[in-house]
């Protein structure tokens, strides 16, 4: 390892005496966020771009592991949706003071979780919106509002997101969704590095279809 370093997810800092990076998951103290091992964020607090999350809808975002998440990403949640099927969409049930109930759940525009793959970048001051499920691998540009699914390895960029392309052919994607590199250990993703760094694409299929036993 470097500087005969271990790799820890639970490090906050990962930067020596810089405190704008943070591993997210040794920071989160909402029951609603989960999110996976050395994913990191350009930022000292993650649960601060997370919003509208509300104990009573009981959605949750799920983020998975090795995520880069640029400054400025924001992941709204299903609280920030309105009642769309009645006279008027304000909350008074939210405010204090208005004798209202809350609406049915039939009656909200509830989308369930907000699902993040694993190896997802998301540039910054990208929007994330309720119950968006983004494939592993996605690349997310900045300033890009997602408000539908995104397939693995997928580039996708605007207002609203589009896919502009895949990253790579149907073959090196199936291989690495079987392959799933960062469900291995920290020894064996070390060792990887290499491959995992490398442009020569077809030397990497070569790879992953040795280790798969292909």
């Amino acid at each position: 390892m470097k500087n005969d370093k271990q790799p820890d997810p639970m490090t906050i800092h990962p930067i020596a005496n810089y405190d704008k990076e943070i591993y997210v998951k040794p920071t989160i103290k909402n029951p609603q966020i989960i999110v996976g091992d050395f994913t990191y964020i350009a930022d000292s607090d993650f649960e601060s771009h997370v919003t509208h999350l509300y104990e009573w809808n009981g959605d949750k975002l799920i983020i998975g592991k090795f995520c880069q998440i640029a400054a400025g990403v924001e992941f709204v949640m299903n609280g920030a949706n309105h009642q769309m099927n009645a006279v008027t969409t304000f909350p008074f049930f939210t405010l204090e003071g208005w004798n209202a109930n809350p609406p049915i759940p039939n009656d909200m525009p509830l989308k369930g979780d907000t699902v993040i793959g694993n190896d997802v970048w998301i540039g910054q001051n990208a929007v994330i919106l309720p119950g968006v499920h983004i494939g592993d691998g996605a690349i997310i540009g900045a300033n890009a509002v997602v408000g539908s699914d995104i397939e693995p390895y997928s580039v996708v960029v605007g207002n609203p997101a589009r896919k502009i392309r895949k990253r790579f052919d149907d073959e090196l994607i199936e291989l690495l969704e079987l392959f799933k590199w960062w469900d291995k250990s920290i020894e064996e993703i070390d060792s990887m590095i290499p491959i995992l760094t490398s442009s020569d694409l077809e030397i990497v299929k070569e790879e992953l279809k040795k280790r798969l036993g292909m």
